[in-house]
Formats: structure tokens, sequence, C-alpha cells
């Protein structure tokens, strides 16, 4: 069976299998990882301990998901993947054996967004980008997904700033090490005072102010990373409660 073939409720019953995976997987990145990449980071005790939680990221590189799991020593992170990524062979073994899930970009996948909800329900931390796709160059505007199922979940968000990792490829071709810089930001939640469905208009204004604080949490010399929200004094607090 792969993991795209099981039901919503399968997946998730099968996450205490995953973790026996990644009692081995997760130390064994931590130590491979500073071999081919500096990572620093920063902002660690933003992370809740426990709970339902959403890694927020701006999407600049391939190995964002990576970096951003090694770095976390104290939770897995779990990740959705572009489902052409569930075909190259091992990239979709280690996927696999991970507990990462597909999503199918360009359309409405509501088998990955009810994944997700439940999984952040269950009590897991997992990694989203709000944007669908990568861009180095700064943030681009965001889609209402991770607003949708955060907001369903009630999950917290950690904004998380990724910063220095688009020329990893370069890097690697010249021998030398990658980098990437990491900055958990302040968590928040949504203010969905307890309704069930949150009207459209309402999740884009969320998304709107939770991409300003993912803005926010991207240092100064980085700034043009902050993209279309570059303009931060502008950010509203309205649709977010800080935790």
């Amino acid at each position: 069976m792969t993991d795209n073939s099981m039901t919503v409720e399968e997946f998730i019953a099968k996450q205490a299998d995953y973790d026996k995976n990644r009692r081995i997987l997760h130390p064994m990145l931590r130590t491979l990882m500073p071999l081919l990449c500096k990572v620093e980071v920063t902002g660690l005790d933003n992370i809740p301990r426990e709970g339902r939680t959403c890694i927020m990221i701006n999407h600049i590189s391939y190995i964002d998901p990576i970096v951003v799991t090694h770095a976390i020593p104290f939770r897995y992170v779990i990740s959705l993947s572009k489902a052409e990524n569930f075909e190259v062979p091992v990239i979709s073994w280690l996927l696999k054996k991970w507990g990462g899930y597909p999503i199918n970009r360009g359309s409405y996948d509501r088998k990955a967004l009810t994944q997700t909800i439940e999984l952040m329900k269950s009590g897991q931390l997992v990694l989203m980008a709000p944007e669908g796709t990568r861009h180095p160059n700064g943030l681009a505007p965001a889609k209402d997904g991770l607003a949708y199922v955060a907001s369903k979940a009630d999950a917290a968000i950690v904004p998380t700033a990724i910063c220095g990792a688009q020329d990893w490829r370069t890097r690697l071709k010249r021998f030398r090490r990658g980098y990437a810089r990491i900055h958990f930001g302040k968590p928040f939640r949504l203010k969905t005072e307890g309704r069930k469905r949150i009207p459209r208009d309402e999740l884009g204004l969320m998304i709107q102010e939770a991409m300003y604080q993912l803005a926010l949490s991207i240092p100064d010399e980085h700034a043009y990373l902050r993209g279309a929200y570059s303009d931060i004094e502008n950010a509203t607090t309205d649709h977010i409660e800080f935790v």
C-alpha cells in the first residue's frame, strides 16, 4: 500500500509506526546535515514543545523542509511535498519512511488539506509553505490554504524565516557546504471565536496578517525576502492572537 492510497484515518493511525522510523532517521539527519550545510538557528524557544502546531515557512529552496526538520531537536516535522517528489526513487522512499504526504499543486487537494487538519488535531507539528511553491526572490501573495487548515485545527502557527539557502546547489558543486539561516518567530493563533466555518474573505484577511508576521521574522539584512509583504509598517493583528 502506498502512502497516498491510505485513507486519512489510516494515515493518522499509522503515525506511531512512522515515529519508529523518525527515531532512527532524525538523529541521522542531525548528524549528517552539518557536513553538507551550515545551519544557523535562532528562536527555538518559540516552538511549542507539544500540541497542534504549524511551521509556516517562506519557501526559497528545495532543501527548506530538510533544514527545518534538522533544526528542531525536540519534535518531528511532518511536511507536505508536491506529488511529483513521490515519483523520484530515493526521495520517494525517504518521504514514505518519514511519513511525508503528497499535495497536488494547481488544484484543490481536499485529501491533503484534511490530512493536514487531522495531523495537527492529533498534536503533530506540520510544515507548510503558504505560497504553494518556491519563491527565492521574496514572498509572493499567499493562498489561503494555511489559514483554512490552521483555523480548522486551532493550531499554533510559528512564522519561520529561511535565509541564504538559495545557492546550496552551487556551493555543493564547488565542494563547499550549503548555508541556511533559520529564525522561528513568535507563535500565534488565528481568531476563530469558536466558529467551525470562517468566511472566505475573512480567511484572506487572516492569511494576510499571518504573512506579515512571517515577513517580520525575516532579518533586516535579508529584507528583500519580504517581497510582497515588505511594507511591514502595515502589519495588523486584528485576526491573530499571540500565544
